[in-house]
């Protein structure tokens, strides 16, 4: 598959109106994520008034990710049962208000005094909504691109995505530039993302209400028929995506690479603000993290060339063995003593590694899961996406010093994406059973 052709397909990817309608929802929706993310970065890693360590970024990273982890699959069980455009729509909106509460508490407490439990509460709600809303369009993607092109879809959604996400997070960081410094910065990089949330659900009525499936399930059940079959509904996704062996195998390595990229994130934000800039100067730690986000974006953009020239000639399990590996290489450029030169290349290949792995990922899940199983799958995913991070935080917490720097916690995650590595090459099924 040479880069002419994914051209080619690309442009034909963007010619189904279907396909075209779907992904704006989903562009739209992530420039929104990144605008309502550097608020919370600011917020919660660098606000003047807080001294940032390890043990602090993970206990932001368990408020923010704990409570969708315990509730991703009973979302999944009703993302087989309710009608997925419905889904896009009625949870942009949640979004959209809950974010305006949020700027309501912001605006409304006096400078100097911390903000409130609400804050956090509301910020889990928003984020919640969100892996629930992205679960949604994942599973939503089959049904509007069919055959060989769905590869192509895979690669292009999530990380154009991602880009769109970055593009927001860089529109929020102009926005706190333009606005006085303090709690003005934060409300309206958050106000900002609620209107684009609000412009996502009204794209998302332009899909017809059945377009996105399910095709079978309890469609309109009763919500305590529906509430009472998640345990069973629940148990039954989970055995089949184990019998089919490479959903199963795909989503454990994920978990495994976003656990090791997880411990890289909180280093790299505890380096931004202690090690690169003046621990003092709050401003110039976020710029930098910044800095470093972007260039990690790269990364992600790097990911949608090379994947689909590279995954089918390869197979999808032995180039998600190739970025584990690329990923054991990056870990190598942390160890010494951090630059910023370092620390971005750093980003740029786990960015790549990242998200390469994960489309390849996507394309396996998709693939070889059936429809009615689809939004448990990716819910799970969710789930499994969710934990190792926050998994991958509270370990931070124990291990790295709060100036994120410990060289030989960065060997042995490197040593253990070689291990993910040989393992995913050597080891996992090619074909689902």
């Amino acid at each position: 598959m040479t880069p002419v052709t994914v051209a080619s397909e690309l442009a034909q990817l963007l010619r189904l109106e279907r396909f075209r309608r779907l992904f704006t929802v989903r562009v739209v929706s992530q420039s929104a994520d990144g605008l309502f993310q550097v608020g919370l970065a600011t917020l919660f890693f660098f606000s003047p008034e807080r001294q940032t360590s390890a043990g602090q970024v993970a206990v932001a990273f368990a408020v923010l990710l704990a409570p969708f982890t315990i509730v991703g699959p009973w979302a999944g069980v009703l993302l087989d049962r309710w009608r997925r455009r419905q889904v896009l729509v009625v949870a942009n909106v949640v979004r959209a208000v809950v974010c305006g509460a949020i700027v309501v508490v912001m605006v409304a407490t006096p400078p100097g005094e911390p903000l409130g439990a609400s804050v956090y509460v509301l910020a889990l709600a928003t984020l919640s909504v969100n892996r629930f809303l992205l679960s949604a369009l994942s599973a939503g993607l089959p049904r509007v691109v069919a055959g060989p092109l769905l590869l192509t879809a895979n690669s292009l959604t999530p990380t154009l995505g991602a880009v769109a996400a970055g593009v927001g997070a860089a529109g929020g960081l102009v926005l706190g530039l333009a606005l006085p410094e303090g709690r003005a910065t934060d409300a309206g990089s958050v106000a900002v993302s609620a209107v684009a949330m609000a412009v996502a659900a009204a794209l998302a009525l332009r899909l017809r209400a059945d377009e996105l499936g399910p095709e079978r399930g309890a469609v309109g059940a009763p919500a305590g028929v529906q509430l009472r079959r998640v345990g069973r509904d629940l148990a039954d996704g989970a055995r089949h995506l184990a019998d089919r062996r490479t959903p199963g195998q795909a989503l454990l390595a994920m978990a495994l690479g976003r656990f090791l990229f997880g411990l890289a994130l909180v280093a790299s934000i505890l380096v931004s603000r202690q090690i690169l800039a003046d621990p003092a100067d709050t401003t110039a730690g976020l710029s930098t993290f910044a800095l470093v986000a972007a260039v990690t974006g790269v990364g992600f953009g790097l990911a949608v060339v090379l994947t689909p020239v590279l995954s089918p000639a390869i197979g999808p399990q032995r180039w998600i063995a190739a970025c584990l590996g690329l990923g054991a290489v990056a870990q190598v450029l942390l160890v010494p003593e951090p630059t910023l030169v370092l620390v971005c290349a750093a980003g740029g290949l786990l960015g790549l590694s990242s998200q390469a792995a994960k489309i390849a990922v996507d394309t396996v899940v998709h693939r070889d899961t059936a429809d009615e199983f689809r939004g448990r799958a990716f819910a799970l995913y969710d789930v499994l996406y969710n934990a190792a991070l926050m998994g991958a935080a509270a370990l931070a917490a124990l291990l790295l010093p709060d100036d994120g720097h410990a060289p030989a916690l960065m060997v042995a995650v490197g040593v253990a994406y070689a291990v993910g590595a040989v393992l995913m090459a050597t080891r996992a099924a090619r074909e689902a059973h």
